[in-house]
């Protein structure tokens, strides 16, 4: 679903929410659907919120920096926990029955 949003960085707003809203908003999965990277598609939200980035750039201080910092640790954490799942998943996939009533002669 898409939804209306303002694109204004507003300067009462925390960036974290701004950037929160903003990523929720964007279309991610469209660009995956065409072939992009996730990486390709970083890039293209930083560069279609270029502006507002510069703007929030404007006030951030360290304790703006600390809070990127652990947004980053929060997000690798996430990262690490979604491949455990997957290879879960994937063992689970791979996991023979066996039929221990049939005996070896």
């Amino acid at each position: 679903m898409k939804k209306i949003i303002n694109k204004k960085h507003n300067k009462n707003e925390p960036w974290f929410k701004w950037l929160t809203r903003e990523l929720n908003s964007y279309e991610a999965f469209r660009d995956f659907e065409s072939g992009k990277n996730p990486q390709d598609v970083a890039e293209d939200f930083i560069s279609s919120n270029s502006i507002a980035i510069s703007k929030v750039f404007e006030n951030f201080d360290e304790e703006d920096k600390d809070t990127l910092d652990q947004f980053l640790k929060l997000t690798e954490c996430e990262m690490h926990v979604f491949r455990i799942l997957e290879k879960q998943i994937e063992l689970r996939n791979k996991v023979r029955f066996v039929d221990f009533k049939k005996r070896r002669k």
